[in-house]
């Protein structure tokens, strides 16, 4: 049963893992609030599963497309 999760959701079972653990350090060291942990497990769960779908995690062309277009001062 692990091994097909594995297989099929790697990204999204390493993120959730990143995240988790980055909210425990967060909650141990600066104990805040659990929005904030929440918030870090959905992070990384968002971008595990991004890496699933094959997506770009961080998609610097539409960025820069959108930001050329928006800020257009000069032109």
């Amino acid at each position: 049963m692990l091994n097909g999760l594995w297989e099929h959701y790697k990204g999204t079972m390493v993120g959730l893992g990143i995240g988790v653990f980055l909210g425990i350090i967060y909650l141990i060291f600066g104990f805040w609030d659990m929005l904030v942990f929440a918030f870090l497990v959905a992070v990384g769960g968002h971008i595990g599963h991004k890496i699933d779908r094959g997506e770009d995690v961080l998609p610097l062309k539409e960025l820069s497309h959108w930001l050329s277009e928006r800020w257009n001062l000069f032109r």
